[in-house]
């Protein structure tokens, strides 16, 4: 490497996968702002409005280690670009949408697209930045990934607000036909091991995920000790043991379960999870908050998270740093903490009268524990593993990252219908209240996991040596 600490190339590849990223990030909960407005204009039920949310993130996990390992086979800038242009296509979709099936069935396809861009911008980062480099590199990516899933809210709000919903989803088209082109030219190709693709694992992986998911999201409603609902779930487990059997005995199988076995990997996808089911779960409903209860406009309520949201920007890139220097578990473990404690503490205070200035104070230390824990999560599950396995690496971080923030969402919809509802503001705050003290419970899950990751050595150059050890030793 030269004496430039990042290379013009280097600057280009982590410039269109945080472009990228942006994008699929800023989808995920850009009409959190937008849903009163989406509620009144096509007349949606809360059934309706979750599924908004979590159809995106369903296909986004369900397909995202098939995504990966197409593009560990046939090229991951590829499959990147590939996946740009299937989510500009469907962001038009819904921006067309005239009912909510429309909208969701869009958004469906806007996962797929996401599932195709995600993992393979990691890979893409991965494959371009050195290991004593690479938590640098992540740290800025997950900032500004970060600074978009927080920043969802007041975009979509400004955008609502300012001209229709609609538009929340046609400000993807411009960026998508612009950094196609630019990732065809500027990003290096590069592929992963090449294994035959398996797409027996990818069924079952797919439909076990589905069931699963479908079983949580639908509890609320239908009941959890409903025929769907306890069937849903059993089928999702049956076909979740299905898989790892069939991954176990496969040639080249889809999930190296070895990688299972290097604890960082396996704490570090634990800690992601949880932390996406506190952050997307909380987005989620503190809009909401911010508009059913102080009665805000959608520009004001996204304006009104920018305490939130600011400290992304400054504290993510600093922490990549410090994971370079003392490793991921101290960074993971307080920064989980400090987000259940900002949960908490907006949960017991907002009741109807309270005021707005009072939710500042735990907004900004659940940012700031946020903006630790999701680089740190995100270099203890990829930089646990060889560099030539960061492609299928990623794709299953992603994947355990949207179940997590579908899951979240679907068990904070349960514990709000539950305790609360939309009728008045004392009834959504009833909800609210209680959802928020959920949400501490998840990232506290997320803390505990976070003790699961290795102490880094003090050596700088043990960490790559040490994985490539650790995967050769339990393969």
């Amino acid at each position: 490497m030269s004496k430039e600490r990042t290379t013009v190339e280097q600057r280009w590849v982590l410039a269109l996968t945080s472009i990228g990223s942006v994008m699929v990030a800023l989808d995920v909960l850009v009409v959190a702002a937008a849903l009163t407005t989406i509620r009144q204009d096509l007349g949606a039920s809360m059934e309706q409005l979750e599924w908004t949310v979590n159809a995106y993130s369903l296909s986004f996990a369900m397909l995202l280690m098939t995504a990966a390992a197409i593009g560990d086979r046939l090229g991951r800038r590829r499959t990147f670009a590939a996946g740009l242009a299937l989510f500009t296509v469907a962001s038009i979709g819904c921006a067309l949408a005239t009912s909510v099936p429309s909208l969701i069935a869009a958004r469906t396809l806007q996962g797929a697209g996401a599932a195709m861009v995600m993992p393979l911008a990691m890979g893409l980062l991965g494959a371009a930045f050195p290991a004593e480099r690479r938590g640098w590199a992540i740290g800025v990516f997950s900032g500004i990934t970060g600074l978009a899933v927080l920043g969802g809210p007041m975009i979509g709000g400004a955008v609502t607000q300012g001209l229709a919903w609609q538009w929340i989803f046609w400000i993807n088209v411009p960026v998508g036909v612009l950094a196609i082109p630019l990732v065809l030219r500027r990003i290096p190709e590069s592929r992963g091991p090449v294994r035959r693709l398996d797409p027996r694992g990818a069924t079952l992986i797919t439909l076990a995920v589905l069931g699963l998911v479908w079983g949580v999201v639908r509890g609320a409603v239908a009941g959890w000790t409903s025929p769907e609902v306890v069937g849903s779930f059993v089928l999702g487990a049956l076909l979740l043991l299905g898989f790892l059997a069939w991954e176990k005995r496969a040639a080249e199988p889809m999930v190296p379960l070895s990688f299972f076995r290097v604890r960082a990997f396996s704490a570090g996808n634990t800690a992601g999870f949880f932390l996406s089911a506190a952050l997307f779960s909380a987005v989620f409903f503190v809009a909401q908050f911010m508009q059913a209860v102080l009665g805000s406009g959608p520009l004001k309520a996204g304006l009104q998270l920018l305490p939130w949201t600011a400290t992304l920007f400054v504290v993510a890139p600093i922490a990549g740093r410090l994971v370079d220097r003392i490793g991921e578990r101290p960074i993971v473990v307080v920064g989980l903490v400090l987000n259940a404690i900002g949960m908490a503490w907006i949960g017991l205070v907002a009741d109807p009268g309270v005021h707005y200035i009072s939710l500042v104070p735990p907004m900004i230390v659940a940012g700031c524990g946020i903006s630790m824990a999701m680089p740190a999560t995100q270099s203890a599950s990829i930089g646990s593993l060889p560099r030539e396995a960061v492609g299928i690496a990623s794709g299953i971080y992603g994947m355990t990252r949207q179940l997590g923030g579908a899951v979240g969402v679907a068990i904070l919809a349960a514990v709000f219908a539950t305790n609360g509802g939309y009728g008045s503001p004392a009834s959504f705050s009833a909800g609210f209240t209680r959802a928020l003290v959920v949400c501490g419970v998840l990232s506290l899950a997320g803390a505990l996991a976070g003790l699961g990751i290795a102490v880094r050595r003090t050596e700088p150059s043990a960490g790559p040596a040490v994985a490539m050890r650790s995967v050769e030793e339990v393969g």
